[in-house]
This record gives structure tokens, sequence and C-alpha cells, in this order.
């Protein structure tokens, strides 16, 4: 009959359009929240190395001053504004996340971002903890001439009097030095030498530093950079040699 027949092809369908939705929800790939919308630029960017972090950072402030949230879609970036979107493609498994830049980091030299938990977890970065990948820039915030400044970490210490020796010895040789300080567990001093209006200005200088120091790599001066710079621990003078 027409009537019986009715029912059981509504049935039919709503089985079939159940089944497709549950195969398109398999694949559907786990992603950050999108980028600004305001003229994005995809543009091809650095390939290296990627790692993540989580405690004990997590609940502390960025370098930005937001507080790290490791189930964010964040990222720290040596040298790239904050604010900026960037698309994150892991080259071993071709999956990709989109991070904001909120941090400043990886102060490891080899490596290019530091990624959140969250993101790591996105291009199954968690369990390997290390992994070859490429940025490509989505958008960036405009930035005027006079905040983009840079230097060259020389060098990181756990111990004030040894990074203020090492700074003292690199301001002799090639000017401009200074510490910056690091919160966290354990806290570190970081050796910042030069001030450069460029990257390509402040890679010569790393490039000469790296050939008689060893480790120098390019990083951003902000705002915040300074105020770590002011807020330091007094040197513990009774430590003093």
């Amino acid at each position: 009959m027409p009537g019986a027949a009715m029912p059981a092809a509504i049935f039919a369908l709503t089985v079939a359009g159940l089944a497709l939705a549950g195969c398109a929800k398999k694949h559907q790939r786990t992603a950050a929240p999108p980028p600004p919308s305001s003229s994005p630029r995809a543009a091809s960017g650095e390939t290296g190395l990627a790692s993540w972090y989580g405690h004990p950072y997590h609940g502390r402030p960025a370098a930005n001053g937001e507080i790290y949230d490791m189930e964010g879609f964040t990222a720290a970036h040596r040298t790239l504004p904050f604010g900026t979107w960037v698309r994150v493609v892991n080259l071993t498994n071709d999956k990709t996340v989109d991070v904001r830049i909120t941090d400043r980091g990886p102060f490891v030299e080899n490596r290019i971002i530091d990624l959140s938990h969250a993101a790591a977890g996105a291009i199954g970065l968690i369990g390997p903890g290390v992994a070859r990948v490429r940025l490509n820039i989505l958008s960036a915030p405009a930035t005027a001439a006079a905040q983009n400044w840079y230097a060259v970490q020389a060098g990181a210490f756990l111990d004030q009097d040894r990074a203020e020796r090492v700074r003292a010895a690199l301001e002799r040789e090639y000017g401009s030095a200074h510490l910056v300080f690091r919160p966290g567990s354990p806290p570190m001093w970081r050796v910042l030498v030069g001030r450069a209006p460029s990257e390509t200005a402040a890679n010569v200088l790393a490039q000469r530093i790296g050939q008689k120091e060893g480790t120098a790599f390019v990083v951003r001066l902000d705002p915040a950079t300074s105020a770590q710079r002011q807020a330091a621990p007094a040197r513990n003078e009774a430590s003093a040699p």
C-alpha cells in the first residue's frame, strides 16, 4: 500500500542520513579557533623544529601579559609580533593547527616555535615532543617602525653572577649587552646583545657572535622585555665571587 510504503522510505532515508553524518564526523579535523578575518595573508614561513610547553608555565603571565592557558591555541616565537596568527604544519604527518603568538621562545637553539599543549595535541606532537614543521603566516598586526627592534641572545643561565660575567665580556667585544630575567621553574637569566632595527642587521651580528661564542640567535625586543629587565630581582651580593 502507498500509505505503508511511505513511512518505510522515510525511515530508510533517515538511517542513511545518520550514517553519512557519522562518517563525516569521524573525518573532521580538530582545528583551533580561526584567525582574524581582517586581511589574512598566506605567506611561506620558516621550517624547523617545533616543541611544546605546559606546566609549570600554565596559569602564569606570558610575554605579552596574558595569562598562559596551555589548553588554548597559542604559541611562543622569538621574533613574530604578538597577535600574529600562524598555521603550523607538521611535516611528519601533514596535520595543521592555527595558533596566535602570545609568548617568546623557544630559547633553545635550532627550535623555531613552542606550541601550547592543545596545539601540540592537534598535530600529534605530544608523544614525540619535537617535530619538524613549516610555519605559514596567516595575519599579522601592523607595527610601527619604532617598535621593531631586535637583539641577539647569546646565552641563558640559572646563575645571575655567571650571566653577568658573560654579559660584561660580550659588551666589551660587541657593544651593548644586557640581562633579561625570565621567570619560571627554575628562573633564568638571558644575555641579549645589541639593538638592531631589522632582523637582517641582527642576523649579521648573530653570525659574528655565533662564530666565536657558539649559541646565538635573533630575538625581538618587546616593551615587555624592558619591563622584565626592570622587574628582575636584585643581585645577591653575598654570593658574588
